[in-house]
């Protein structure tokens, strides 16, 4: 009898006692399998509470270290070490390390894409769901240096009047957004919705009826099903999303350049697959791992922003 990838990846799953935990950008396939699908900030509660001996980690490099400083005894296991993250690149550890440098009086608050390195140069780590929260838990007296998503820092600003000195990196997939073909769109179906991600440029955060953070925009949707929406972010969310409004249309914002799906869509989640998925779990291999004085370092920020975020669970 042929047993198929998922039945191996599931018995292997209860072999190892391992937990698979996956982005709500990865393939349907891998959100299929996973033990939990969510956004960084529930990845990284579900990373801290877990009580199994292998993680591993569906989504991009940066998560699996943030899952390794919080499990240094814990194998932490990443399908594919090519999944990067083109966000935390525009924010090189050396170069942020003579920037921080050259203001010292002020409070350091990182994005969580970002590398364990710049984490660990870092007050405190946040992310789409908690970072308003987070920059007001910092007095207004205190200047803020925010690193490394210059638009999720602009947006900040906006909605709380903080002046925060900001690093200036992007992701390439919430700029690749075009505003020409959204509004097209929006004349196509003009009684839809447009929701964003805060990573998105300013041009489109503009035409939005609701901004947030992935796990945010879903639980806007299942609040308001009957809506018809225009969703821009990584592509990847439609199918979580659509799962929880089976009768909702959600229609994928427009890119800029015309590729497969005429979304968005990020090309290092998209570089992990079943197979490999399977791989490293039978392998353990590519396993993540973080130097101990960085990871004793950037700890301590990340234990910040989940003290933080505990009356959060579950937003």
């Amino acid at each position: 009898m042929n047993i198929s990838l998922k039945d191996k990846i599931a018995n292997l799953k209860k072999e190892k006692n391992a937990v698979i935990l996956a982005h709500y950008y990865q393939r349907p396939e891998i959100q299929e399998i996973a033990d939990f699908v969510g956004d960084s900030l529930g990845l990284s509660i579900k990373a801290a509470e877990t009580d199994a001996d292998i993680i591993v980690f569906a989504g991009v490099h940066f998560m699996a270290e943030t899952a390794k400083i919080l499990n240094p005894s814990k194998t932490v296991v990443l399908p594919d070490l090519e999944a990067g993250c083109s966000l935390a690149d525009s924010c090189p550890p050396e170069a942020f390390d003579e920037f921080v440098k050259s203001h010292p009086d002020h409070t350091v608050i990182t994005y969580v894409n970002c590398s364990a390195e710049v984490k660990a140069m870092s007050d405190i780590v946040c992310t789409s769901s908690n970072a308003l929260k987070i920059v007001a838990s910092v007095p207004e007296e205190t200047p803020i240096i925010f690193a490394p998503d210059r638009n999720l820092g602009k947006y900040i600003m906006q909605q709380t009047g903080r002046e925060m000195l900001l690093w200036d990196g992007s992701c390439i997939v919430h700029e690749a957004f075009s505003i020409d073909k959204l509004l097209k769109l929006y004349k196509e179906h003009p009684n839809s919705k447009i929701i964003a991600h805060p990573e998105s440029e300013e041009h489109i955060l503009q035409t939005a009826t609701y901004i947030g953070s992935t796990s945010g925009m879903i639980n806007y949707v299942k609040a308001h099903p009957q809506e018809k929406y225009i969703v821009a972010t990584e592509a990847g969310i439609l199918y979580k999303m659509q799962q929880e409004v089976p009768g909702t249309k959600l229609i994928p914002a427009p890119a800029k350049d015309d590729n497969t799906c005429a979304c968005s869509e990020c090309g290092y989640m998209k570089v992990n697959t079943l197979q490999k998925l399977y791989n490293c779990l039978l392998n353990e291999s590519p396993q993540i791992n973080v130097p101990e004085p960085i990871r004793q370092r950037a700890l301590l920020p990340i234990e910040r922003m989940l003290e933080l975020s505990k009356q959060d669970v579950g937003n």
